[in-house]
């Protein structure tokens, strides 16, 4: 299966700026905003990174992207003031957002390199994250630390690159969609508003009085033998990798759904096939509990539970398909798929809002690592469309999986301009490469030579 050797990445100089606080344009208020009960969770305390490459464009061609995404985001703090706070535990523990104006962390970056050059290496995991968002000391922290830190770099050809780690309490990839696009409509002048208003209304996903747990809830199981993934991997090399997907290794997945299941959609097959090669890749006991939990949003979902569109708060949950694992690996592919597709019928409005009294009951558990594959999806948030004068980016998304077992499902066309999905992936190195040979069964046709893997349009990149 084809791969970034280490060898083949560019060598180039990143110059940073010194980090620059940028704090809303105008006064704002300075009051206390607690988080709701599902952006409250112990899971969700973590940064989470994303990046988007922008091309040059002639008519910005005597514009400074940095100048303008500096002011930009400004004055889109001064309706999402909140962002300018600082996080801080009230009574339990309980998220409070400080809005204190303090600002955002900024970052003003060159970069000796152009678009063409960097090529498919942008898709995740991206080799140069470290370069193109630099981690300034003492800003990695939930509590008290800068909720947003972001740094635009850019290159010889007149592109950038804007990278952006996000608080994940504070917001979801739709609601971080919602930011950037307000910053978006500033950026490319004549606006005095963001055209869709941020709305905070936490409340709306609190606990109820009194809470009650009505829902089944695999995510958060406690399991006795409490050994965790890394626990038991520790002395591997871990090996971070990503996989794309375009319309021909789709329909190849197909090919292995019984006729009972093809009404599934394409998320569905896909997380079915990779959950199920990745079990077959770890060779665990055939009795041992085995999990997948997908980010499913309540947005849009039929009920009483209507967000407002301009609720930027995390508005998702994560229903869980549970099997023993021989049953999935020996299974046929029609099995997981069986099990994926009653598990996405799971959300609705109850089901949240049980999400929402077990973190109260429970003390905000975190879900669940324990032979868990989690899967985010932001391919609907909207991340590709976000345009800062100089059109939409060629990749906007995330910037790999989250280590170790969460995957980020994002857009991205390759350089042979097929769209497809992207799947960065966390796995010891002799797991990775089962992994490989197992997906590699499932996406060719069956002439295809299994010794030709180069061959497929599925390929992978190291970190």
């Amino acid at each position: 299966m084809a791969s970034t050797p280490a060898s083949s990445l560019l060598n180039f100089a990143v110059r940073r700026c010194k980090p620059q606080i940028i704090v809303p344009a105008k006064p704002t208020l300075h009051d206390l905003k607690e988080l709701s009960d599902i952006d409250d969770q112990e899971g969700l305390r973590f940064q989470v990174p994303f990046i988007f490459f922008y091309r040059s464009h002639p008519s910005m061609e005597d514009k400074d992207p940095v100048n303008i995404i500096r002011e930009a985001i400004g004055k889109a703090l001064v309706f999402y003031y909140p962002f300018a706070g600082r996080l801080m535990e009230g009574l339990n523990r309980k998220l409070v957002v400080n809005c204190s104006g303090e600002g955002i962390l900024f970052i003003e970056a060159d970069a000796d390199v152009s678009m063409d050059q960097l090529a498919d290496t942008i898709q995740p995991p991206c080799p140069y994250i470290d370069e193109l968002l630099h981690d300034v000391p003492g800003s990695s922290d939930i509590l008290g630390c800068p909720l947003l830190l972001i740094q635009v770099t850019r290159l010889t050809c007149g592109g950038f690159v804007f990278a952006i780690r996000l608080c994940h309490p504070m917001s979801d990839s739709f609601g971080l969609a919602n930011f950037l696009n307000a910053v978006g409509e500033f950026a490319r002048g004549g606006a005095s508003a963001p055209s869709l208003l941020p709305v905070w209304q936490r409340e709306i996903l609190n606990a109820r009085n009194p809470p009650r747990v009505t829902c089944v809830h695999h995510e958060y199981d406690v399991d006795s033998n409490n050994i965790s993934f890394m626990t038991l991997h520790q002395d591997n090399n871990m090996v971070h990798r990503s996989f794309f997907f375009g319309p021909k290794e789709l329909k190849s997945i197909r090919k292995h759904i019984p006729l009972h299941h093809q009404k599934c959609s394409n998320f569905e097959a896909l997380v079915s096939c990779l959950w199920r090669s990745r079990t077959i890749a770890l060779q665990l006991d055939p009795n041992e509990v085995v999990r997948l939990s997908c980010t499913s949003s309540i947005r849009g979902k039929p009920g009483k539970l209507q967000l407002p569109l301009g609720y930027y708060g995390n508005a998702f949950a994560l229903p869980t398909a549970v099997s023993r694992a021989g049953l999935l690996c020996q299974s046929a592919l029609g099995y997981a798929v069986g099990l994926v597709t009653r598990q996405k019928t799971q959300m609705n409005e109850e089901y949240i809002k049980s999400v929402a009294d077990l973190m109260v009951l429970k003390g905000r558990p975190h879900f669940t690592s324990i032979w868990n594959f989690l899967i985010a999806d932001v391919t609907r948030a909207g991340l590709g469309d976000v345009d800062f004068g100089w059109g939409k980016p060629i990749y906007g998304g995330p910037t790999g999986a989250i280590p170790y077992i969460i995957s980020i499902f994002g857009r991205f066309k390759n350089s042979g301009g097929e769209d497809g999905i992207v799947v960065p992936v966390w796995l010891p190195q002799p797991v990775m490469g089962r992994f490989e040979q197992e997906l590699s069964k499932m996406t060719q046709k069956p002439n295809d030579d299994l010794n030709g893997v180069e061959n497929t349009k599925i390929f992978s990149s190291m970190l």
